[in-house]
């Protein structure tokens, strides 16, 4: 078998669940009035702290830090921060039982629908916002508080490598949750759980380079760090070069070890999963 042939049951799961998912416009549409809400609160914020500190000693820029936000808010379906709805409804029912009976990867047969899940619900809400924060704010004479381009040519094709990684990245986080709830038979509790660690190490709530200067290094090395901070630091150019190059390269490492340590919790998982009923 070749492996374009192992490959395709993969790549039409992964069109599936991308093309159901974006049948929901509407919920697209109200996440992004809900998250342009927000982002201009995050804004507000970001210009009082600025105007009453001393900007010359800030880590970045006041333009940078609204760049960062209005990105974040973009980004905001990319953080995994739940578990695909799809496999918790699969293990309440137990219908769990026919990914284990199906000739492929299970692991990888979750990840691919994770991964689609997580892309159908980024890509409308980012360009909703790019057109929002990076075109109309400026046409209403609101430059100030838009969303700025990227620092480079080079910056904005490290971004669109750093995005992609993160999106992988995502997936990987998610199954680890997929696969907590699949344990415990339950995906409130982890998910609960998930929710506030994801919002404050991702750097949506705040950017992470405007945390304690003794924290960075953890911060930054972190995963969750590459889903959404990284990303966004290589976007505006506090990550360039060989910074830039390690920054992709952390967000790599955290993927493969994160797909290997789900590997291993999965195998376990099922092996010792009980479906009762039929």
């Amino acid at each position: 078998m070749t492996p374009q042939e192992l490959l395709r049951p993969y790549r039409a799961a992964f069109a599936s669940r991308f093309l159901q998912m974006l049948q929901y416009r509407t919920a697209a549409y109200a996440g992004f009035a809900t998250q342009c809400w927000w982002g201009g609160i995050k804004v507000m914020v970001l210009a009082a702290f600025y105007a009453g500190a001393a900007a010359a000693d800030a880590p970045m820029s006041l333009a940078q830090a609204i760049t960062y936000t209005w990105l974040a808010q973009g980004l905001l379906a990319l953080l995994p921060w739940t578990g695909d709805p799809e496999v918790a409804q699969a293990v309440r029912t137990g219908s769990v039982a026919y990914d284990r009976l199906r000739p492929v990867d299970a692991y990888a047969l979750w990840f691919v629908r994770s991964a689609g899940w997580i892309a159908a619900r980024v890509l409308p809400r980012v360009a909703l916002m790019a057109a929002f924060a990076g075109l109309a704010l400026p046409l209403m004479g609101l430059h100030d508080w838009a969303w700025q381009p990227p620092a480079g040519m080079a910056a904005a094709l490290g971004f669109a490598a750093s995005a992609l990684l993160a999106l992988l990245l995502s997936a990987s986080l998610v199954m680890l949750l997929n696969i907590a709830a699949a344990a415990a038979l339950n995906e409130r509790g982890i998910n609960a759980l998930a929710v506030p660690a994801v919002i404050v190490l991702s750097g949506n709530l705040l950017p992470l380079a405007l945390l304690p200067d003794a924290w960075q290094t953890a911060l930054l090395l972190q995963p969750l760090a590459g889903v959404m901070d990284i990303p966004a630091r290589i976007y505006f150019g506090q990550l360039a070069g060989a910074q830039a190059l390690a920054g992709l390269g952390l967000q790599c490492g955290w993927t493969v070890l994160l797909v290997a340590l789900g590997r291993a919790a999965m195998r376990r998982t099922l092996r010792r999963l009980e479906v009762q009923g039929g």
